[in-house]
């Protein structure tokens, strides 16, 4: 196997968490310091933290150090229309997925045609 897909699905891993997630998306707007970050995502710093540092080992962001802060960034900014490509997809595939489920319930909602004895016939879908 190419290393290549070793590489990419280690990151791929590490991206496959809903708050990493949200801090690719916060640092795309450019880099930040631990605290302000926590207090934008409403969760606690060591928390925080741990995820970043994931995400460091990733490959993915990188920490600078501003005095008694560290001040995270993407390592590179095709990070963020990765992901950014990857939530379309998936926009698209949930709005498939409302048509279908809309398509279904006018279907249960139709009348249905009575039959001899009472019964309801089979309708066509």
């Amino acid at each position: 196997m190419d290393a290549i897909y070793e590489l990419q699905g280690e990151v791929l891993k590490t991206l496959a968490n809903p708050r990493r997630l949200e801090i690719i998306h916060r640092l795309a707007d450019g880099p930040r310091e631990v605290g302000r970050l926590a207090e934008e995502m409403g969760v606690a710093q060591p928390n925080l933290s741990q995820h970043l540092a994931l995400m460091r080992t990733a490959g993915v962001v990188e920490g600078v150090r501003a005095g008694r802060e560290v001040r995270y960034r993407l390592t590179d900014p095709d990070i963020v229309a990765a992901c950014s490509l990857m939530r379309r997809v998936l926009e698209r595939r949930l709005q498939r997925l409302a048509d279908i489920y809309q398509l279904d319930a006018r279907r249960e909602a139709a009348p249905r045609v009575i039959a001899a004895g009472g019964r309801p016939a089979m309708q066509p879908r």
